[in-house]
């Protein structure tokens, strides 16, 4: 039955019903409210319009109409309302149409303008009466004011309940909510609190988040990531370490209130929204220090998150040294302008950028980069005399911190390698994992077997690349110093400007060197030094000169030419293999990478040495033998992968020949007699 207010005028135009809901979640549960708000399209026909006049206006469900965020539904309506191109609006209630009062308002004044009228379930509206326009205005006032009490309600229960410490706050990844109230424990996986304990120790050594970084990086060590409640591995970031060093939860406090909500006017004019970090604890809503237990203790994050500030201090212009960053410059953040009192910063210059010196930026930031230098001097001078009076000043117990400082670096060894070692345990739990689920399925069941086939292939390589690893760094961890050198170097002390100990290659590298010069020339072994990144004594690349300089120096003899031969087989390298064998070397390359053929390396970077055996020289043949396959064509006869028919290969259960001749060259596989499935 039609409203008296609808005039054919409204009805020449269009009907717009206008749906929301404030949140996400609230679509997706308040599913009665969405289907009554659709359900204004029967109003609508009800009211006189016909359905294909009617338009549905969906596009803000799930945002807030509290004037804050952009509606893009809203400002469609709007801008149709405005052509006059709609006769009515219709929405359930008004608090669906707006939450604000300016909002509101704008909206009754367009609607009045251009003659459009305003429904709900019940009653239909015209903003230019003036009676409806108060009841309407009242309407508007009250929603505006149900959403103030609904905030502050939710809000003082938020607050209620943290400040008890049980409101389930989101955690930084580490930690993880318990099953009492509250209750808040370190992540059960050794490999996660490894990781987050591994940050703390490094900072406690160097004192730079940069610094931890860096080395994190330099180890290739992941850092765990809560997203969306689950706990994923990613690279190390600079932001995620600082997140770890600055966040309090980590020194087993619970905060709420870290973060605040204001109000502003953007660019634009229109009233907007952020969050603010705030920075002083003293301003946080709610903290509670021995809440729960905590990789560190609270005193030390005090002190962590004081030597972060200190470190920034430059940079934001306070006053500080900063953090210790890379240059020779002795006096880096410690000298001071005689002249401005400005902090004056380093340059430096000459070959290889090695001769420090100092300068004073602060005529020229003045005078907006016209102006000289308030000070400018060499470091050439400045640094001997600063490093004669701190040598004269330093006793034997500076010695004893040089050595607690190696003593701290071969921790930060201990602590990496502890960590891959979890990398490690943890790969092989995963290649366990998948040999289960495949060998839980079954085997005629091709569809599901390939993929569970091609994961577990996929788990072993990755367990047998961390196990490898592992073993290189473990094998590159740098050597202990004994008692006796611990000794000799406190005895310094006695005459500590004098001695200069002599430049000398670590002795991992001498052994290196030894071992690589029995089977390669000086040119060689260079090549493998530079490319697993070590430096002579003096911090420079190798070459055959250096290299042949070393093992003159440690009388190790250099190589003698010629191939090793033992009742095993003859050792050649791939080149002088792949001759021998007639193929090519970038096949012999794809055995040793498929495992088909062993190979040995020294050490890595050095090149491949094939033992070339009877049983390699039988795998290559210039005919294959009647009934013999290709590899494609075993694989889609057995129903397994390429991978599979190479590994029952090597076991010893097919038998395979490579064709060096002819047009059809390639492996050649005998497929068994008789074929029963996978196993």
């Amino acid at each position: 039955m039609s409203d008296p207010k609808v005039t054919p005028a409204h009805l020449r135009r269009a009907a717009a019903v206008y749906c929301r809901q404030s949140t996400l979640i609230q679509v997706e549960r308040n599913r009665e409210s969405t289907l009554r708000q659709y359900d204004l399209v029967s109003r609508a026909a009800a009211l006189g319009w016909p359905r294909p006049a009617v338009r549905v206006i969906d596009a803000d469900l799930g945002v807030s109409g509290s004037g804050l965020a952009a509606r893009a539904g809203f400002t469609e309506m709007t801008e149709q309302i405005a052509l006059g191109q709609v006769g009515v609006v219709l929405a359930l209630e008004v608090s669906r149409l707006a939450r604000s009062s300016a909002e509101w308002y704008r909206l009754l004044d367009l609607c009045g303008i251009t003659d459009t009228l305003i429904a709900d379930e019940s009653s239909v509206y015209h903003p230019s009466m003036f009676d409806d326009r108060l009841l309407l205005g009242l309407k508007g006032t009250m929603s505006e004011a149900e959403l103030q009490v609904l905030r502050a309600r939710m809000l003082g229960g938020l607050r209620n309940k943290a400040a008890r410490g049980e409101l389930r706050i989101p955690l930084p990844a580490g930690l993880v909510w318990g099953e009492q109230p509250g209750q808040i424990l370190l992540h059960p996986d050794e490999g996660v609190r490894g990781a987050i304990g591994a940050v703390f120790e490094r900072f406690a050594a160097c004192g730079s988040a940069r610094q931890v970084w860096l080395w994190l990086r330099e180890n290739a060590l992941q850092l765990p990531s809560a997203r969306d409640g689950q706990l994923a591995w990613v690279t190390a970031a600079y932001p995620a370490v600082h997140k770890i060093l600055t966040h309090p939860a980590y020194a087993g406090a619970y905060v709420y209130g870290r973060t605040r909500g204001e109000r502003f006017i953007d660019a634009c004019g229109a009233p907007a929204s952020r969050r603010r970090v705030v920075t002083s604890s003293q301003d946080w809503q709610v903290l509670l220090t021995g809440h729960h237990p905590g990789y560190i203790s609270w005193d030390t994050y005090l002190a962590n998150t004081a030597r972060l500030a200190a470190n920034m201090a430059p940079a934001r212009g306070a006053a500080g040294t900063g953090a210790t960053r890379e240059g020779c410059a002795l006096l880096q953040g410690l000298a001071i302008c005689g002249i401005c009192g400005r902090r004056l910063g380093v340059f430096y210059r000459g070959p290889a950028k090695s001769v420090p010196g100092y300068q004073c930026n602060g005529g020229v930031l003045v005078s907006g980069g016209q102006g000289r230098f308030c000070t400018r001097a060499s470091g050439l001078r400045i640094d001997p005399a600063v490093a004669q009076h701190v040598l004269e000043a330093l006793t034997p117990l500076a010695l004893q911190a040089a050595l607690d400082a190696a003593d701290q670096a071969e921790a930060g060894n201990d602590v990496a390698l502890d960590q891959w070692r979890r990398q490690a345990e943890q790969a092989r739990y995963a290649a366990t994992r998948a040999e289960r689920r495949y060998r839980a399925v079954d085997p005629e069941n091709r569809l599901v077997a390939r993929g569970l086939e091609a994961e577990w292939e996929a788990a072993l390589q990755a367990a047998h690349d961390a196990d490898a690893e592992l073993d290189r760094r473990e094998q590159a961890r740098p050597v202990q110093l004994s008692p006796d050198e611990r000794a000799r170097i406190l005895a310094l002390g006695a005459d500590l400007p004098r001695p200069k100990p002599p430049y000398r290659t670590s002795e991992d590298t001498i052994s290196l060197i030894g071992r690589l010069a029995v089977h390669y020339d000086d040119s060689m072994i260079a090549k493998v030094l530079n490319q697993q990144q070590r430096h002579t004594a003096q911090g420079m690349s190798f070459t055959p000169a250096n290299v042949a300089t070393i093992r003159k120096r440690h009388n190790i003899p250099a190589r003698q030419g010629g191939t090793g031969h033992d009742e095993d087989g003859e050792v050649m390298s791939v080149h002088q293999a792949a001759a021998e064998l007639g193929i090519t070397a970038s096949t012999l390359y794809r055995w040793l990478n498929d495992g088909f053929v062993p190979g040995e390396q020294i050490t890595p970077g050095a090149p491949w040495r094939i033992r070339l055996t009877q049983s390699i020289r039988e795998l290559v043949a210039d005919d294959a033998p009647a009934g013999w396959v290709p590899v494609q064509v075993a694989t889609a006869s057995l129903g397994v992968s390429r991978q599979t028919v190479l590994q029952r290969v090597k076991r010893g259960e097919l038998r395979a020949a490579h064709i060096r001749a002819g047009r059809r060259k390639g492996l050649r596989i005998e497929l068994p007699a008789c074929q029963d499935g996978l196993f």
